[in-house]
């Protein structure tokens, strides 16, 4: 079943040209947005304890654009499987490189923080062919081992070296030759709350990943944010901003605080290209 569904379904869609992948996308929208409305009820409650003043009309726009963006992702995602290098410098944008590498000519080992909001996932595969710096992201594996490293494979094609979220800590004990930056995703709602950092997020208390924080002060390794703004449908810009270079004198939870901040300013700006569907206030304080 799983090459079927990979090599019949999944490799024919990869290899489409941009025209027919995007056909793809909308029908995948007239299915999952408009027929199986797929987590509507928890888009929606999201979307009005996030953003309270907005009309019932402009959370049903944002609801629509998050759903029709939300299929592009999904095709997306199955074009990483095959895309080539020509391919994804089309897609991805990246600016400001040279505050990472300017760094990395300085032997300086980063953590990039980041949300899943735009197109994470191409970004972060495109990044080393820009990047001075070895490329690390920290990942969850997943438990159907054949598409895990599938997966894998796609991610790491472009030189993207994936961490499993448990083995975190070695790579930063580890001696490396070439400076090292390590992604993290830190908007997801953490599986312990007790140890997570709570934030005033998107009107709402939050619980938020404290691992980046955390290494970046136990190592001193800067912290840079990771900003993703869709320019149109299909391509993306990558920017980066500095939040701290001397992560050990930040006072606890500024370093989180403040990327908090930046990722609402991005949500705030263009509301349909967060996550919606992901239970992130499924736990309290």
């Amino acid at each position: 079943m799983n090459n079927f569904l990979y090599y019949i379904i999944i490799i024919p869609i990869s290899n489409l040209n941009n025209f027919f992948l995007y056909l793809v996308s909308d029908f995948l929208y007239l299915i999952v947005g408009r027929l199986l409305k797929y987590r509507k009820a928890l888009i929606t409650k999201n979307l009005k304890n996030s953003f309270p003043k907005k009309s019932e009309n402009e959370i049903k726009n944002i609801r629509r654009y998050f759903y029709q963006h939300f299929s592009d992702l999904i095709v997306e995602s199955l074009k990483g499987f095959t895309i080539s290098e020509r391919g994804i410098n089309k897609k991805i944008k990246l600016k400001n490189t040279e505050l990472l590498n300017e760094m990395a000519q300085k032997k300086q080992n980063i953590i990039l923080i980041g949300g899943h909001y735009n197109n994470w996932e191409m970004s972060a595969q495109k990044m080393p062919l820009e990047c001075e710096h070895e490329l690390f992201a920290i990942y969850k594996p997943l438990s159907n081992k054949f598409f895990d490293k599938k997966m894998k494979n796609s991610r790491e094609k472009f030189g993207l070296r994936m961490i499993p979220m448990k083995e975190t800590k070695n790579y930063f004990h580890t001696d490396n030759e070439k400076p090292r930056a390590i992604i993290f995703g830190s908007d997801q709602s953490p599986s312990n709350t007790k140890n997570a950092h709570w934030i005033k997020f998107l009107n709402q208390e939050s619980a938020f990943l404290f691992g980046a924080e955390k290494y970046a002060k136990e190592f001193n390794w800067p912290v840079v944010f990771v900003s993703i703004q869709k320019i149109k449908r299909g391509t993306y810009e990558v920017s980066f901003q500095l939040i701290t270079d001397q992560p050990k004198k930040e006072a606890k939870g500024k370093i989180i605080n403040d990327f908090a901040n930046l990722l609402q300013a991005d949500i705030n700006q263009n509301p349909p290209y967060w996550l919606w569907t992901h239970n992130r206030w499924k736990k309290s304080k």
